[in-house]
């Protein structure tokens, strides 16, 4: 059966890599970019998903944006595949860090989680959190992102427990070091040369995600953490 999900963070890395798979076979995509422009080029990276425009950064804007978007009355998934990162040691880290990874990884998820949860009680459907091993462990300089990924995990399984009598499940993949953009960013902060032969495919969190939104209505995986295997 075809089914619609949503995504943020489509444009690259995981995300691209969960809704080239979902394109691939057949279901329909609603991609969500930082303005009109992206999200047309994000729609046109997956020919026949639909762009909507909502910028991450100001969750406040979000309603008028879904509602201008006319989205339909059942989503079977919610994707949060979008985050940001800039490390730092504490001391060092003025406030504009921490509000833009706070405000970018947690808040927006938790205000379009909010915005889509009747479409996805419809649907009887699944959220689910593309999070970060530092969603489970903050080490030196990661203080501000790993805050943000903690939130998420609150998020999580605090929306885990209101939502099972709406028959909504809610997962959240907790990814090692993936080769991504972000990954590369992340190398440059650290000053450190960047090989993504190291790191895990994106395709293989893709390939875990998926079992996840697959498995039969009688189990739930509520926590899944990926990591890079032995080479």
């Amino acid at each position: 059966m075809t089914q619609t999900h949503l995504i943020t963070g489509a444009g690259s890395g995981i995300g691209l890599a969960i809704a080239r798979r979902l394109d691939g076979r057949g279901d329909r995509l609603i991609l969500v970019g930082r303005s009109r422009a992206r999200a047309d080029e994000l729609a046109a990276l997956l020919p026949g998903s639909h762009g909507v425009a909502a910028d991450l950064r100001h969750p406040d804007s979000f309603a008028d944006a879904l509602a201008a978007a006319d989205l339909p009355g059942a989503i079977d998934t919610v994707i949060h595949g979008a985050g940001i990162v800039e490390l730092g040691p504490v001391g060092k880290l003025r406030p504009s860090a921490w509000i833009d990874q706070l405000t970018v990884n947690l808040v927006a998820a938790a205000e379009l989680t909010r915005l889509t949860l009747p479409a996805v009680r419809a649907a009887r459907g699944q959220v689910l959190f593309v999070n970060s091993g530092a969603g489970l462990t903050a080490h030196p300089d990661w203080s501000a992102y790993a805050a943000s990924k903690h939130g998420l995990k609150a998020l999580a399984d605090a929306l885990r427990g209101e939502e099972a009598t709406h028959g909504v499940r809610v997962t959240t993949v907790y990814p090692g070091r993936t080769a991504t953009p972000m990954q590369e960013e992340v190398h440059r902060q650290e000053g450190r040369a960047y090989d993504p032969a190291a790191f895990i495919d994106p395709e293989s969190v893709a390939t875990t995600v998926l079992a996840a939104l697959d498995l039969p209505r009688d189990a739930l995986v509520p926590d899944v953490s990926v990591r890079p295997g032995p080479r």
